[in-house]
């Protein structure tokens, strides 16, 4: 197995039946993660960067299957916070010590082109230092065009999967495969630090779809890839659906920081809400990025992508303090920090 994760992390590539052992076979699973953490190490040490979130719309125009913000859900509760109110939860996150603002929402159409472009206009005179990342889905490229030229540095757009077939099982017609990748390629195009990233364990999904998640990664080489386990939600299509696994997510993260060495890579809300200890097994496993809530507390809970997601405690703003000593005791030490890409 070690001769697998070495020629890995030396750029050589795997035969679909190497990559199904690391990804499902009998292997050591530690050693894996052992092995992910010292390349994370390497180019980052022991350094975890702490983005604050603010989840600005729970309006969505999509459908997606397994999302609870869908737009068919007549059930979700809708909110859609203000300027102002976004400028106040920044405020808070510089003052606690965040020096990057993740902006993430559903593809709202209130947020027009030339309200984002001015609210991170506004974000970035009032912190220079600070990086601005939106997260808004998929968009034409001039709208990412006018956004990167009003100052937003990364944009986050999960690929969710780089097999067709099974993204088509994840979304209704009109979402297409190819509009996502073409997304993704403007994003890279235009400057953006940009991420991607995918579901693990998401309804319909093989190995062989994780495969080409991992070589699609490898190809494209993101800035960031954000890895979380599939969680239903009570009011989707794939309310039925079993979670995706601890392991399986752990596994992939290791994997991920073989393939992009130099990647940020968060622990990801979802990994702390299946296990009281995912996000610090993520970090463990070569993961090196933290998003605690900065989102008014009244509108949380109204952002419920999947069920029994974590928006208190730890995964908060005001959390801090008890995020920092349970990253520490993880080996590890959070830095105020924009924390770019290497």
């Amino acid at each position: 197995m070690k001769d697998l994760i070495d020629r890995l992390a030396a750029g050589g590539e795997l035969s679909d039946e190497e990559w199904r052992f690391l990804i499902e076979g009998s292997c050591d699973r530690q050693l894996l993660f052992d092995e992910a953490d010292k390349v994370r190490r390497r180019y980052y040490g022991t350094e975890v960067y702490i983005r604050g979130l603010v989840e600005i719309s729970s309006f969505c125009k999509n459908d997606c299957l397994y999302c609870g913000i869908r737009r068919s859900n007549g059930s979700a509760e809708r909110y859609r916070l203000s300027k102002e109110e976004i400028c106040a939860c920044c405020e808070q996150g510089y003052g606690l010590g965040f020096r990057t603002f993740v902006l993430q929402g559903g593809e709202d159409s209130f947020h027009t082109t030339e309200w984002v472009a001015d609210l991170v206009f506004a974000l970035k005179e009032k912190y220079p230092d600070c990086a601005v990342t939106l997260s808004l889905g998929e968009k034409p490229r001039r709208d990412y065009e006018i956004w990167h030229q009003a100052g937003a540095d990364r944009y986050l757009l999960r690929h969710e999967t780089a097999s067709r077939p099974h993204y088509e099982k994840l979304h209704p017609p009109g979402q297409t495969f190819q509009n996502r990748m073409e997304c993704l390629r403007n994003l890279r195009e235009i400057g953006f630090q940009t991420g991607a990233g995918f579901m693990v364990g998401s309804p319909f999904q093989q190995t062989d779809d994780l495969i080409a998640d991992l070589r699609f990664l490898r190809e494209f080489q993101p800035h960031m890839v954000g890895i979380g386990p599939f969680i239903p939600h009570h009011d989707t299509p794939f309310s039925a659906k079993p979670q995706g696994s601890l392991e399986r997510t752990l596994t992939m993260v290791a994997l991920t920081r073989l393939l992009l060495p130099k990647a940020l890579i968060p622990a990801t809300t979802a990994l702390g809400t299946i296990h009281p200890k995912g996000r610090e097994m993520g970090l463990q496993a070569g993961a090196n990025v933290v998003m605690p809530n900065l989102s008014p507390v009244s509108v949380r809970g109204q952002y419920s992508l999947y069920d029994n997601k974590a928006c208190t405690g730890q995964e908060a703003a005001e959390g801090l303090e008890a995020l920092k000593k349970s990253v520490a005791q993880a080996g590890y030490r959070v830095v105020v920090d924009r924390g770019d890409a290497r």
